[in-house]
C-alpha cells in the first residue's frame, strides 16, 4: 500500500524494555530496501543497553530522552536526528512527563538484537 495512517498500524510491546512499543510502518513486504518503524517509550520507560546487527537512522518526533551510543550520552528532543552504527551498544531512557516518540529506519537485512544488560540503562 502506498499511503496509510500511522495511527492505524498496530503497536507491539518490546518486552526487553519498560513502556516501549514498536509499530512497523513500512515493512520488508512493502519496500525492498528499508523498513520504517515508529517507537514510543512511555514516561519513565527505557530500553536497556543492546546492540543490533543493522544500523539505525532515527528522527525524534516528540518527547525527550537520554540516549547512550557507545561511550557517549546525548539529550535528544523533537527534530534531532540520531545515527547508530551496526554493532554499537546503545540505550534509551525517556526524560520528562511525555512519551518519547521517534521514527527508526533500518535496512531490510537480518537483524539480531543482543541485550547487554538487564534493567535500567546506565545514566553517566
Amino acid at each position: 500500500m502506498g499511503v496509510k495512517h500511522a495511527d492505524h498500524v498496530p503497536a507491539e510491546p518490546i518486552t526487553a524494555g519498560r513502556g516501549v512499543h514498536k509499530q512497523v510502518l513500512i515493512g520488508p513486504e512493502e519496500a525492498p530496501h528499508f523498513a520504517m518503524r515508529r517507537f514510543t517509550i512511555a514516561p519513565g520507560g527505557f530500553m536497556p543497553k543492546h546492540t543490533n546487527r543493522v544500523e539505525h537512522e532515527q528522527y525524534v518526533l516528540s518527547g525527550h530522552a537520554r540516549i547512550g551510543i557507545g561511550d557517549e550520552v546525548y539529550q535528544v528532543g523533537p527534530g534531532n536526528v540520531v545515527y547508530i552504527p551496526a554493532g554499537v551498544p546503545h540505550w534509551y531512557a525517556t526524560v520528562g512527563d511525555e512519551p518519547f516518540v521517534f521514527i527508526c529506519v533500518v535496512p531490510n537485512q537480518e537483524d539480531v538484537t543482543t541485550l547487554l544488560e538487564e534493567g535500567h540503562p546506565i545514566h553517566d
